[in-house]
């Protein structure tokens, strides 16, 4: 299997629950997608008058460019690192983007969560939707950067390690797991962990534990922020307790956080 990751990533994602990969796409991808994804934001981007809202959400896309900064091999390797081969899904679009723009103005979506993973009782209320302690329905949180993020042009700001934390919060609730908002409201205790900005190029991946506390945040710097945040999908169902003990670092990371194995 080609290796993606060398040691000390893959013990970094275990530890703190992501990994940050320069060049995981190409940079003229990113160019590309940011031109169909500027048509469709209603907005000039040479007209910062325009630039009204300080978050515009955009759907899933499938064109070209996405299809493949999702495919690259850098990429699929690293999936199959993490998450271990066969395990996973390809995907063929990005999920959406939530394009930031510079404003004064509360963004209203910056608040610390777990992205859930499957849905609640009411499959059409989001805040119902669930994450529980196999996570069930996701492999990876996956941060793609599609313009050049810097530390004023609201990255994504991460919880490192927060991923152990919420392993223990969910253990106790089993397959049934906790709700988005009852998993959110007891983020609190991943408070003073070192919070680590989503920065980089574009092209620039991070791939999390679909554990870590993460938040969004208002931008303070000149260009939009353009950033598609997908999920990876599992094939089947993750385990911690295994036979032959043939645990990715996916699963070793939540094993880590309720005191199974090393």
């Amino acid at each position: 299997m080609k290796q993606a990751l060398d040691k000390g990533q893959i013990e970094q994602f275990i530890q703190h629950g992501y990994v940050r990969l320069d060049n995981a796409f190409p940079r003229s991808l990113a160019e590309e997608g940011r031109n169909i994804l500027w048509k469709d934001t209603g907005c000039n981007p040479d007209d910062p008058a325009t630039w009204t809202q300080p978050v515009v959400r955009l759907g899933d896309y499938t064109q070209e460019p996405f299809d493949k900064a999702v495919n690259t091999p850098l990429l699929h390797a690293a999936f199959d690192q993490l998450v271990g081969a066969g395990r996973w899904l390809p995907r063929h679009s990005l999920g959406t983007f939530p394009v930031r723009f510079p404003s004064a103005d509360d963004p209203g979506d910056a608040g610390w969560h777990v992205d859930a993973s499957f849905p609640g009782a009411d499959p059409a209320d989001v805040f119902s939707a669930r994450v529980n302690i196999n996570s069930k329905g996701r492999a990876l949180l996956m941060l793609f950067l599609f313009s050049d993020v810097a530390e004023r042009e609201a990255p994504t700001r991460i919880r490192a390690g927060s991923h152990l934390d919420v392993a223990r919060l969910l253990a106790p609730h089993g397959a049934a797991g906790l709700s988005f908002m009852g998993l959110a409201d007891q983020l609190y205790i991943t408070a003073g962990r070192q919070e680590v900005l989503a920065t980089g190029e574009a092209g620039t991946v991070y791939l999390c534990h679909p554990f870590l506390a993460h938040a969004a945040q208002a931008h303070h710097g000149q260009a939009p922020r353009f950033m598609a945040q997908p999920p990876l999908l599992p094939a089947g169902e993750f385990r911690l307790n295994r036979s032959d003990a043939a645990y990715s670092p996916m699963e070793i990371a939540i094993r880590k956080g309720i005191g199974l194995g090393e």
